[in-house]
């Protein structure tokens, strides 16, 4: 592994070092689609916190191993089994909506699923500059560098798997999790997924979740090999700025839940309706526009036009959060888990 050979080799178009890449993404990002709509069912079941918990542990263990990649196909098969941590994301907004009024739960969503986020861009930065550059520095080898650079995250993935088992409720009155909570009475089947698809507002929210968290994943996958070849900067700058885009998710997200919250408030549920219509309608505009942005002009341009872009994909990711709760409460976890997927699809 040769990091200042990226741009040279691992980036080109073409090589089979590039098509490695691209069909590991792939394959993380499918891997996450099973999961998320598996987790429909799972929820009700065993409940958020131990459903979290497992989802937490098994990604460090795979995390941990990625320290040990040595060849195209293992490092397929750990992007592959580290995805389906990403379905953390549907127990985080099951949960979110067990625990938060109706009139804030756009908010709440949106807020707790855009600083889950912040971690991929966070992560960018982190990973490169705190872990692997100064090891590097001090003299140790790129290779061992990175190995040993992935074990932190992975501690932290079982740390906070632990602290969540021991430490959270399901609910805000209950320490696990009942049916009876959501207005449902029969036990959780299969025929729950069969119920929820019946219902063309679901699968119209399902598309419409990929068009703007699946624009989110795509872009994190590909900005900071975009920065590095396509503007020839160094590996630290580019995932810098590819890290601007995660970012956002500091406020955007939650600007999106509680303009759908206030939209609400005014206009009732077609204000939601209409929030979401103009995230998505924006973040079209500005994905045409970082399009037509070339090497030509400095980077920061690119930049600039990065972070409007980011604004209201996250932003339209945070009206989504103000409208799945109410879609079907008796089949809140299967909503909330199809619609998840739907983002990891757009991904695809």
């Amino acid at each position: 592994y040769l990091p200042d050979e990226l741009a040279t080799c691992v980036c080109t178009g073409g090589t089979e070092c590039k098509d490695v890449i691209a069909n590991a993404g792939v394959a993380s990002v499918a891997s996450t689609i099973f999961v998320r709509v598996a987790l429909g069912t799972l929820l009700e079941r065993f409940g958020p916190v131990n459903v979290q918990t497992g989802l937490m542990c098994f990604g460090g263990f795979w995390v941990a191993l990625a320290g040990a990649i040595t060849a195209p196909w293992n490092y397929t098969l750990i992007r592959f089994f580290i995805g389906c941590a990403g379905a953390t994301f549907v127990t985080n907004q099951f949960w979110c909506s067990l625990m938060f009024a109706p009139n804030i739960v756009g908010t709440a969503n949106a807020t707790a699923a855009g600083w889950g986020n912040l971690g991929g861009g966070v992560t960018q930065i982190f990973m490169m500059t705190v872990l692997f550059l100064p090891m590097k520095n001090s003299g140790i080898a790129a290779d061992t560098a990175w190995r040993v650079s992935m074990q932190v995250p992975a501690a932290l993935f079982i740390l906070t798997g632990i602290c969540m088992k021991l430490l959270c409720w399901d609910t805000p009155k209950a320490k696990r999790f009942d049916v009876l909570v959501t207005g449902k009475t029969q036990k959780p089947s299969l025929f729950d997924y069969v119920e929820v698809l019946k219902d063309p507002r679901v699968v119209v929210m399902i598309f419409q979740y990929s068009a703007c968290f699946g624009t989110e994943l795509a872009m994190n996958n590909q900005l900071a090999t975009h920065f590095r070849v396509y503007f020839q900067m160094d590996a630290a700058s580019a995932s810098t700025l590819a890290g601007c885009f995660g970012l956002m998710n500091l406020f955007a997200r939650s600007l999106g839940g509680i303009t759908s919250d206030l939209l609400f408030k005014k206009v009732g549920f077609r204000g939601r309706i209409w929030a979401q219509f103009l995230a998505l309608f924006f973040e079209a505009i500005m994905l045409f526009v970082f399009g037509c942005i070339d090497n030509k002009q400095p980077w920061y341009v690119a930049l600039v036009v990065l972070i409007f872009f980011s604004l209201f994909v996250q932003m339209a990711e945070g009206t989504s959060y103000g409208i799945v709760p109410f879609m079907n409460k008796r089949q809140l976890a299967v909503v909330s888990a199809l619609v998840g997927a739907g983002g990891n699809l757009g991904a695809v």
